[in-house]
Parts: structure tokens; sequence; C-alpha cells
């Protein structure tokens, strides 16, 4: 007797259809093939407890699994659900006329119940692509898959549930009335109640005016920066605020976002946050003792990396030169591309990496480096400034748009009881700035902002007037700036004209996009 269960296998940041032949015979063996790693393999101990406690005590089949296509690496436990239902069906133990209708997921504990699986929100999106009218899986996963419209998603607690589903049966047999219905999921309600962070706002800094309006910049047009000041000078509270700045994600975003968290199984560690979509935009701040691999994604079984989770969102890195210089590096490539490719023998797999740079660092080991405090004077050699420095390499610090100097917070300033200005307020001008930026690029589907311009737009849309181009010549020859650093003064140029509504760039615009990039480059690595 030959069965047929469908399912899905991950690859990358999608999920590809998989169907799962069972051909029973009388006996007692059991076969799997079609490339299973090996917590597939072990599946079958898995099941056999499952339908042990569960009263099937014995099949009394042999079983010969192939899972299709043979050429794609089956991995996880999400696949001990359809292989026990293809085995009970294949020993007729339940109907199998409804199988073909359905894709089914879902990790098997030895008692039988369900428990979530990750990259639930693609398998949805691939089970809908692929024409079937339903989805069966954990019904932790059931809310996240739900918000695909177009499919009927089933989050079922256990084996027994999912039996009476495909037999027609209700889900109690002493409670008739008690059918099985899809998971409804009200995307509007889950937008309006999560559209923005709360917790956190700019109203609560105090003074770096500088600062505040170069972190407006960077939000409105997507551009990555770095922060250079003393300890306690506000770097890191600045830069955990600036997701609330951020103009809101749009569905697809959304989707994008949730998929990549799906994926690296986080959408079920989230807390105090609902699993089902990702509505906020991600700030990731990942430790300095961080390695390669999970910052770009990879491993033995390729997951997303810190860059990946940052997609739509911020990328903190906080006391960047304690960072390995092997791991800064790798971010050269993604900072350009927007995505990474990741390599692997026998397999390549793409994630997307559009997100913020938001870099803070002090200016010497120290941390006083420049200061005119008797109180803390710096205590560093020359040398030591110079190897602190040195840590972050020219063509690293050349991909980051905007670079700024900070001082520590005056005191009275800091006893200013009025509070600043809000989150809100600082967003609404950043929402207009990439309207603005919306409309230009409304004929490109890559492209969303200012800083992901090409050369060939920036030559379209950053033009500039006689004295602004002989402004620029003289800083590119007294700064010693490279082309891409010409290229990234126009990007922020232009997004301070959108900001405040100006068609085309002006000498004030270009003025202040420079002051952006004049860090001493004297004492910085190659």
């Amino acid at each position: 007797m030959l069965i047929k269960i469908y399912s899905a296998a991950l690859a990358g940041i999608d999920a590809v259809p998989v169907t799962i032949e069972v051909h029973s015979t009388p006996g007692f063996d059991f076969t799997l093939v079609g490339l299973p790693d090996s917590a597939v393999k072990e599946s079958h101990e898995r099941i056999l407890a499952a339908l042990t406690v569960n009263s099937f005590e014995t099949l009394h089949r042999s079983f010969t699994i192939n899972m299709a296509p043979a050429d794609i690496k089956k991995e996880g436990t999400a696949f001990d659900l359809p292989l026990a239902i293809g085995m009970l069906a294949g020993a007729e133990k339940l109907k199998s006329k409804e199988l073909e209708h359905y894709m089914i997921m879902g990790e098997l504990s030895l008692d039988g119940s369900l428990q979530p699986i990750r990259g639930a929100l693609p398998i949805a999106l691939c089970a809908r692509k692929e024409g079937f009218r339903g989805l069966i899986l954990p019904a932790a996963n059931a809310e996240e898959a739900a918000v695909v419209d177009g499919l009927q998603v089933y989050g079922l607690n256990n084996l027994i549930e999912v039996i009476h589903f495909l037999n027609g049966e209700p889900k109690d047999e002493l409670q008739p009335d008690n059918t099985f219905e899809p998971v409804h999921v009200d995307m509007q309600t889950l937008f309006d109640k999560m559209a923005f962070p709360t917790d956190v706002d700019f109203s609560d800094v105090r003074g770096q005016f500088k600062l505040r309006r170069a972190v407006e910049i960077a939000a409105a047009g997507g551009h990555n920066m770095i922060m250079v000041g003393p300890p306690g000078a506000g770097k890191s509270m600045i830069a955990k605020r600036i997701p609330t700045i951020l103009p809101p994600l749009t569905l697809d975003e959304a989707l994008e976002t949730t998929k990549i968290h799906s994926i690296a199984g986080l959408t079920n560690k989230r807390k105090g946050a609902s699993s089902t979509l990702i509505v906020q935009r991600p700030f990731r701040s990942p430790h300095h003792t961080i390695t390669d691999t999970a910052l770009v994604g990879g491993g033995t079984n390729p997951h997303p990396g810190e860059i990946s989770l940052a997609h739509n969102g911020v990328l903190f890195l906080d006391e960047l030169p304690e960072y390995k210089r092997s791991v800064l590096e790798v971010m050269r490539q993604p900072l350009e591309d927007r995505h990474i490719t990741v390599a692997r023998t026998k397999e390549t797999v793409d994630y997307p990496a559009s997100f913020i740079l938001v870099a803070a660092m002090n200016p010497c080991p120290c941390g006083h480096y420049g200061e005119n405090n008797p109180a803390h004077p710096c205590t560093c050699t020359p040398a030591q400034v110079h190897r602190y420095l040195s840590k972050i390499s020219g063509p690293l610090l050349d991909r980051i748009d905007i670079q700024c100097e900070i001082e520590a917070v005056p005191y009275e300033q800091l006893r200013d009881t009025q509070p600043g200005e809000s989150s809100a307020a600082i967003r609404e001008r950043v929402m207009k700035a990439r309207a603005v930026q919306n409309e230009r690029f409304k004929h490109s589907k890559l492209i969303h902002c200012n800083a992901m311009m090409n050369s060939r737009m920036v030559r379209q849309y950053c033009a500039l007037d006689a004295e602004c181009d002989k402004l620029l010549e003289f800083t590119m020859a007294k700064l010693g700036l490279s082309a891409r650093a010409y290229d990234r003064i126009l990007k922020v140029a232009r997004t301070i004209a959108d900001i405040e509504g100006a068609e085309s760039i002006r000498k004030n615009h270009l003025l202040e996009a420079i002051s952006y990039r004049s860090l001493d480059r004297n004492n910085w690595g190659g």
C-alpha cells in the first residue's frame, strides 16, 4: 500500500515542498531514505513511543519511506508528525482521502503531544503557493502561520487530535459539537496593538542635540552611523531608541522579518510579545565575543546570523573595537550588498541583511582622549590610542555614512526637568522624508531609501550646482576621501534635503553632510 504525505523543508528563509511516500507491507522493518539528517532518522524511536502511549502498540507493518526530492537535505524534528501519519495511514489506522489536501508538520513528544517547530511562516507560504487547502501543525505555531491569507491553518495539540481531524471526527468523542476550526488572525488589530514600542522614548534623552540630529538623519535615509565619545555620554541610550523613530514596518517587511526569526526559531521565544507576527523593527545588540558565523550566519546546518536577524531594523555594536577584527571585516560585503550568501560544500543559502548599522566606541582605551576635563585626564599613550583605533579598518569605516564625535553631557543639561522632544515628533519628520524617498524610488523594487542608492541613482538624484561641486572637490582633496565616501556624502546630503523638503541639494545640506565625515583618520586602521 502506498501513501503520500506532504510536508516542507527549509531552504534559506523559504520552504520547499517535500513529498513523503510511505510503502507498507506485512512485517516489522523500517527504512527511511531521501537524504534525512540524524534528527530525522531518530524520529522512528519518537514515533514508536508516541504510538505506544496512545494505544497503537504495534502496527505489524514494514515501512519503506522516501522523502522526495531526494537531493534536498531534510533536517530537524518537524517531520515527526507527517511520518507518523504516513505510518498510521499505511497501516489503515486512519482515513487517507484527506491527506492530499493538507501539508503536515510537527515534532512529537514521547506522549504524542506536539512541540513547536521552526519556520512555520515560510512553511505556510509554501503551502499556499503549492495550492494546499490547509496546513496542520502544532498549536504553538498556529497564529504565526495564520497570518497567511487564503490558507486554512489548524493548530493541534497532540497526535490523537490530528487523527480525529483527518478522520472527520470531533475533537472529543464525548462532545460531538466540539469541532475543529481554523485559526484566524486579525492583522489590522495586531498592527495597531504592536506598532511601536512604549518602554523607551527620545524624551528621556538629555542634551546631545548634535547627535540627536545625526540619528534623525540616519533614520530618515537608512544610513549607517558610528558614535565616538567618552563613557556615559549617552551613546547606548540613544542607540536603543532609534527603532522608536523609524517608520512602521509594512506588511511585506513584517512577513519577511518574521520569516527570518521563524527560521531561527525565535518567534516562540519573544518575551512579552505575540509570536504571531513581528511588527516592530528589530533591534539586535550582540555581545563583542560573538563569532564570525554567529554574526553573518551559517554553521553545519545554516541558520541566519545577527545581521539577518536585524534585517529591516537596527544592528547595534557597542564598544566596537572590542569585537574581533575578523568579525568586523565580514560585515563589509553585507553592508554593500544588503544580503549575505553562505556557501557550504553541499548547499548555498542566501539571507537578506538590509539593516542600519549603529556602532559606538570610546576615543581611546580609557575613554577620555580629547576631553578637556581635569577630573578625567586621558592616561593613554599615543601608541595605545593608535593601536585601539586601528582595530577599525579604513574600508569598514568608509562604509559608515555618518560619523559623530560627541562629548559628555554638561551638568546643567542633565538637571533639566523638561522632557526632550518625543520619539513620535521625530518619527513624524522621518516618515515625511521617507515618503519623499518612496515616491522617488517607486519604480524600483529593491531601493527604498537614500542609503540604498547605487552610483547611477546618486548621479541622477544628487546633482550639485557649481558652488557645491567646488566645495565637495576641495573637501575630497583636503580630507583624502575615497570614491565611496563621495557617494555617501551625497546620499546623506540628499536625505538632509528631503527632511527640509528641498528639491535639490543646497550648500548648507552639503556642509552638514561633510561634517559627518570629519573624524581624524590618522589613527585609524588601513
